[in-house]
């Protein structure tokens, strides 16, 4: 599943190359998760300002409204001159002149969809519940120890949660833990300050070097010019089950929590 690393990486690899564009068509093929909130052809003619990042949702702004782009299970982004044929899973192009933005998911579990502006209902749906984000100095230590003292579910589940910072997927929840020595089991509301302040730092840093790595690819991810990612080569815990600990040899174990698979180092994290 594309996380924030993904994402972010998805953004850089065309926000530069599709900015001032003019959307010249618009086609819709399978329907994906919600439907776009528009007519199609009432694009045709709008231009592209930017694109943006939101949690895991990208931003394509325009001269009137935006669209969010969210990727899903198995979505991904590819941007270029290619106007081949849609293939099985291409379900949503949006042509312009400087080249065809395509959304390519197999799961369909993605979406675009169109807002008028992004304080308007279609909007506020599905990004006034995010967390603040953990890349743009607004991750603060009082506002993040504050979230956790109110919530006593596992941390890793609040983490993933969202609604405390937002991006921090399955992979990149697992090493943060680990860099911060904190099992992914241990009550949120139990975490001290000083342990708080070690994890917002740790998920900082994975996220951070996640993105200058290109993201994780395990299956099929890959950006919107081809390129795929490599930070999974250097996982500390993350699907090494049974692999020894690159701090202290022992066996690294996995855990279901949420119907997700959690791996952990049994000597470096604590409880």
């Amino acid at each position: 599943m594309p996380e924030l690393p993904e994402v972010e990486v998805t953004r850089l690899s065309f926000a530069d190359r599709i900015a001032g564009a003019s959307v010249t068509g618009v086609r819709v093929g399978k329907p994906l998760r919600w439907p776009l909130g528009c007519e199609p052809e009432s694009l045709i003619g709008r231009h592209v300002l930017g694109v943006r990042r939101r949690g895991k949702y990208l931003l394509v702004d325009l001269d009137e409204g935006l669209l969010l782009w969210h990727l899903g299970m198995s979505g991904s982004l590819l941007f270029g001159p290619d106007r081949s044929a849609p293939q099985a899973h291409d379900h949503f192009d949006l042509d312009t002149n400087q080249g065809l933005l395509r959304l390519n998911d197999p799961r369909r579990f993605g979406a675009v969809v169109f807002a008028p502006s992004e304080q308007s209902v279609e909007a506020v749906k599905l990004l006034g519940h995010l967390g603040v984000e953990p890349l743009n100095g607004g991750f603060e230590l009082d506002a993040f120890h504050a979230g956790l003292r109110k919530r006593k579910s596992a941390i890793k589940q609040v983490l993933l949660a969202g609604e405390l910072v937002v991006g921090v997927g399955n992979i990149y929840a697992s090493e943060a833990l680990f860099l911060a020595g904190i099992r992914p089991t241990t009550r949120a509301d139990r975490i001290s300050r000083p342990r708080a302040e070690k994890l917002r730092l740790a998920v900082m840093d994975v996220l951070a070097r996640a993105v200058k790595k290109g993201g994780s690819t395990l299956r099929d991810f890959s950006a919107a010019d081809g390129k795929n990612g490599y930070f999974q080569l250097e996982a500390h815990v993350y699907d090494r089950v049974g692999e020894p600990c690159r701090v202290c040899g022992t066996s690294i174990r996995r855990i279901q929590q949420g119907q997700r698979s959690t791996y952990y180092c049994p000597v470096c994290q604590k409880p």
